[in-house]
Parts: structure tokens; C-alpha cells; sequence
């Protein structure tokens, strides 16, 4: 089992940044692939990035790249996501993610996803 706690969220005007934090517990942390995600109200959740078990490879989806970026400290068993350059459409509940089976690579889909934290409000103001 992972349990996983985000923090950092908050209220931020455009062109502000914020960083994100997710707090694993649990003994696979560095075992397995990490991924944030957000939901805006009346939409799906989408695929925000993800990071290898390594931290050696990462994935960004194309509305957030070169604006965020996504770290992990295995030592600490957390994961980040810097957001730089926030745009009001950037406005979610942004959930962090383990992947399932130990699995480290990296993914988009929500599917491969076992683990999930109960999110932090990101609000974007204009």
C-alpha cells in the first residue's frame, strides 16, 4: 500500500508560480513511476506529468511544457511539481499518483495509476 498527501496549493495570480509537494509512505516509493494530474470543476481529470521511478525520465503534457516541471527526492519519499508562469486555465485540483505492479516508467494514462492522493486547490487568478 502507498498513501500519498499533497500540499502546496494555493491561490496565485497569472504569471505566479507554486511548487507541489507530494508525501509518500510506504517502502516502494523508488520502485515505482509517479504521475500529477488535475481536475478542473465539470471536466476529467488529465494527465499533467509524470516521472520515472529513477527520476531519470519525465513526461509533461504539451499545455504545461516549459512551465512545469516535475522532481522526486527518493530519500525523502516525495515527489514535486515546480509550476512556473500560471495561467487562470492552469485552475484545478491537482492529485498526485503512484503507478501500479512497481512499474517505472512513466505514463500518462490514469488507468496505470493505483495510488492517489486527495489533491490540493491550485487557483489562478487573473
Amino acid at each position: 500500500q502507498v498513501q500519498l498527501v499533497e500540499s502546496g496549493g494555493g491561490l496565485v495570480q497569472t504569471g505566479g508560480s507554486l511548487r507541489l509537494s507530494c508525501a509518500a509512505s510506504g517502502r516502494t516509493f523508488s520502485s515505482r513511476a509517479m504521475g500529477w494530474f488535475r481536475q478542473a470543476p465539470g471536466k476529467e481529470r488529465e494527465f499533467v506529468a509524470s516521472i520515472s521511478a529513477s527520476g531519470g525520465s519525465t513526461s509533461y503534457a504539451d499545455s504545461v511544457k516549459g512551465r512545469f516541471t516535475i522532481v522526486r527526492d527518493n530519500a525523502k519519499n516525495t515527489v514535486y511539481l515546480q509550476m512556473n508562469s500560471l495561467k487562470p486555465e492552469d485552475t484545478a485540483v491537482y492529485s498526485c499518483a503512484a503507478r501500479k505492479d512497481l512499474r517505472i516508467a512513466t505514463s500518462t494514462r490514469v488507468s496505470e495509476y493505483a495510488y492517489w492522493g486527495g489533491g490540493t486547490q491550485v487557483t489562478v487568478s487573473l
